[in-house]
């Protein structure tokens, strides 16, 4: 499967790189400090659990990673490239090619078919639709749907619209992928299931993943597990 690699000679850089990242909300006269020069930095091929108590701080980050947001202080890169002070437009474009998103609900269109789902983000793009249903086909059949292809999202299952969504997501070749809470929607043994299909999947392409997860038993079969205390980013393993 093809995916994101490094020139051959040329060292890589981190998918995501926070540098002494802020970010602050106003609440009434006083300031509420969420990031306070956090630092983090992804790598191709790595994924990364984002682990951390409601209110700390975990969409937030997500939100900064994802070009959401922009950051108060600091810098945001994605594939070594400054995102802070990018306009709207190219921040969206951005968005578009060099990132996948995954939500806890699969948010698929329903009148149209997994494949068309797949498909659909690549047509955006500006993919042709032959190349773009070839590419969508094989992401699907890796994925396990090679025989639900032309199913709607009622017609399957809920592991099933999740690997359709993450299809969707990667569709694109993303650098990087940002997941919340991706299976926490499903029941334990599917979560696992999906979950073993995703870890497959960032393996294969070398994209970079952050998942923020509570479901501690899938994160500890992440690279790495990171937490959000008094403002920073910090490792926990």
């Amino acid at each position: 499967m093809s995916g994101t690699s490094e020139s051959a000679g040329i060292p890589p850089v981190p998918a995501l790189f926070f540098s002494r990242v802020e970010r602050r909300y106003a609440q009434g006269d006083r300031s509420l400090d969420i990031l306070r020069g956090a630092d983090l930095a992804i790598w191709p091929g790595e994924l990364v659990a984002l682990v951390a108590p409601s209110g700390a701080g975990k969409s937030t980050l997500l939100h900064l990673a994802g070009l959401l947001e922009r950051p108060d202080g600091g810098e945001v890169y994605v594939g070594g490239q400054p995102t802070a002070a990018m306009k709207d437009a190219e921040r969206t474009r951005f968005r578009r090619e060099e990132m996948g998103f995954v939500y806890q609900f699969h948010h698929l269109l329903p009148e149209f078919s997994a494949l068309e789902n797949v498909v659909m983000p690549q047509l955006i793009r500006g993919l042709g639709r032959g190349e773009a249903k070839a590419r969508a086909t094989e992401l699907l059949s890796f994925l396990g749907l090679k025989d639900r292809l032309v199913h709607r999202p009622a017609e399957l299952s809920g592991g099933e619209q999740q690997r359709v969504a993450i299809a969707r997501a990667v569709a694109n070749g993303p650098r990087l992928l940002l997941a919340d809470e991706p299976t926490g929607n499903l029941d334990p043994s599917t979560a696992g299931h999906v979950f073993s299909i995703l870890l497959s999947l960032v393996r294969a392409s070398g994209l970079a993943a952050l998942i923020a997860t509570h479901n501690m038993e899938l994160a500890a079969r992440m690279d790495r597990r990171v937490t959000i205390r008094d403002g920073l980013i910090q490792q926990l393993d």
